[in-house]
């Protein structure tokens, strides 16, 4: 557990929490916390135990605000993508009048880059933290589109080029998860309608006005996730018409093959039969002229199907 006062954006490390529970005379107290630290915070903060259960709970928890006396409960989910899957990881927010309090199970990138932020802005109050924060999380969510939308041209490219089976399990994998994060992003942007439309004492009414960008914002991400699926979904039929037409080509190939060899097979089935006279049966290079004739018969037979693209 990490304890700092945070005032005009500049930090002073705190060792005793005890200080936390009076306001500071200028500034805000951020305590970082891991879910270990929660028994210890709990009975300082009043925290609600419905509140403490969520963020203990294993299960993936649904973005919501509640509001209990003294302070509110905030989850939102960070996002990140390691090329391979996409992980969401649940930000527990405690605001009060003079604290924030993170609670997290994993490593969230954010609470990392606010860091200068919170000193270029100069911030000394939770709220405009909080406003920070979740402007960086959703923020994030515009860079994990544009790596799917890269990771969407590069199948595309590699569909037209070559379609493999391996491709068929990658765009099944990626549609399911955007389906997923799509989702998931329909509460978190009723948590942000929330925090601009309803009057929330904790929240300044100026600041209160600047999350309806952030709104805004998870509404385009909304929107382009929704691109992304009719993307997936176009992908997946470009993948099964190639495998058509790839089979409809190995069918033309063998039928033309096949095509070649009927006469041919109708000239040996002839010279098979035990009559007692067929025409130069009796020459001396009559089977040499007669393998000639079919060889290039068979020639001509390919390059006639080939001038006329059947092959």
């Amino acid at each position: 557990m990490k304890i700092r006062l945070v005032n005009e954006g500049v930090f002073t490390t705190e060792e005793d929490i005890n200080v936390t529970l009076t306001p500071p005379e200028n500034g805000f107290y951020w305590i970082d916390a891991d879910i270990e630290d929660l028994v210890v915070l709990q009975p300082l903060f009043s925290m609600h135990d419905l509140a403490v259960e969520d963020c203990m709970s294993e299960e993936e928890q649904r973005p919501k605000i509640e509001i209990y006396e003294g302070h509110y409960f905030i989850v939102f989910n960070s996002i990140r993508f390691d090329d391979e899957e996409i992980f969401l990881r649940s930000l527990n927010i405690f605001l009060g009048k003079h604290f924030i309090i993170t609670v997290t199970k994993q490593k969230i990138n954010e609470l990392r880059m606010v860091k200068p932020v919170l000193w270029e802005q100069q911030a000394s109050t939770p709220d405009l933290m909080l406003y920070l924060l979740i402007d960086l999380v959703v923020d994030n969510y515009f860079t994990v589109g544009d790596r799917i939308e890269a990771k969407i041209d590069k199948l595309e490219k590699e569909l037209i080029m070559s379609t493999k089976k391996e491709h068929l399990n990658e765009i099944i994998s990626l549609r399911s998860e955007i389906l997923w994060l799509k989702k998931g992003l329909g509460p978190q942007k009723e948590v942000l309608l929330v925090l601009y439309r309803k009057e929330l004492r904790l929240i300044g009414d100026d600041l209160q006005k600047y999350f309806q960008d952030i709104y805004e914002n998870a509404v385009k991400v909304s929107e382009t996730f929704e691109t992304f699926r009719d993307l997936m979904g176009n992908l997946r039929e470009s993948y099964q018409l190639s495998i058509a037409n790839r089979a409809n080509d190995i069918m033309r190939v063998f039928t033309a093959i096949t095509t070649i060899f009927m006469p041919l097979t109708l000239i040996t089935g002839i010279y098979g039969m035990n009559f007692g006279y067929i025409p130069i049966m009796d020459w001396e290079y009559g089977s040499l002229y007669m393998i000639g004739f079919m060889l290039a018969l068979g020639i001509f037979m390919f390059y006639l199907f080939r001038k006329k693209d059947w092959i």
